[in-house]
């Protein structure tokens, strides 16, 4: 079936409920996407594993991607290893209650999933009934894929990305630009500012200090032999310099 396809199928089959179907990019590698309403998406993802037509009998994942004031969409990839085509399950919850329902009665290695999707985004999945911590401390606060949570590790050193257009490899004119995630110098965290993190010195923080430069003993004189360091229980040897009319 062909990703028109398979999203008309989708559709017909939550009917009458009503449920949008498009086609993802990716030229060869594009699958049919099906939005639902909260409240479809666990009989959507039913009804795609049960289709004779559309065999979606394995999932490959399930995540969320975080549209900040529109909330959180719940993704979820299925596929059909007979078949051989693909399918985009999104749907999406509000900002001020993520609760979807839980798949793993339909899925049961969706269970590693969600729980990630709870510790990643907070997002609730109810009838999982085991959403404990899978990659983080119990006793870590937060949820660091959501786009307002600060990354601890972009302020303490500096940004690794690409130069801005314009820059040239000495370094631009233009005022370096904080990446995503990183607040205003001096705002976060109990150490002063990096430097490079936004700028040496910058920030009522102020910056690290600078590495002092190391002396170097000054290079001998062309022609000239230094002395051999003295060992213990010898002298240090010296050369003899050359008499007049040699050389």
């Amino acid at each position: 079936m062909t990703p028109e396809e398979v999203g008309r199928r989708v559709v017909e089959l939550l009917a009458p409920v009503e449920a949008t179907a498009s086609v993802s990019g990716g030229q060869g590698y594009a699958r049919a996407t099906v939005d639902v309403a909260p409240a479809s998406w666990a009989d959507a993802v039913r009804a795609a594993r049960d289709d004779a037509e559309l065999g979606c009998d394995f999932l490959d994942w399930l995540s969320a991607v975080d549209e900040l004031a529109d909330g959180f969409d719940v993704v979820a990839h299925l596929w059909s290893v007979r078949r051989r085509h693909g399918l985009l399950l999104r749907t999406r919850v509000p900002r001020d209650a993520p609760v979807v329902a839980s798949v793993v009665d339909v899925f049961p290695g969706a269970a590693w999933h969600e729980r990630e999707t709870h510790e990643m985004f907070g997002i609730d999945f109810t009838g999982h009934g085991e959403l404990r911590p899978l990659l983080l401390p119990p006793e870590f606060e937060g949820h660091p894929l959501r786009k307002e949570f600060v990354l601890a590790s972009r302020v303490a050193k500096p940004w690794p990305g690409a130069k801005e257009p314009g820059e040239s490899e000495a370094g631009g004119g233009r005022r370096p630009i904080r990446p995503p995630g990183v607040p205003a110098p001096g705002e976060w965290g109990t150490t002063p500012t990096p430097a490079g993190a936004a700028g040496v010195g910058e920030g009522p923080r102020g910056g690290t200090p600078a590495r002092p430069a190391r002396e170097r003993p000054a290079r001998p004189a062309p022609g000239e032999r230094p002395a051999r360091p003295a060992s213990a229980g010898r002298p240090a040897r010296v050369e003899p310099e050359p008499e007049a009319g040699e050389g």
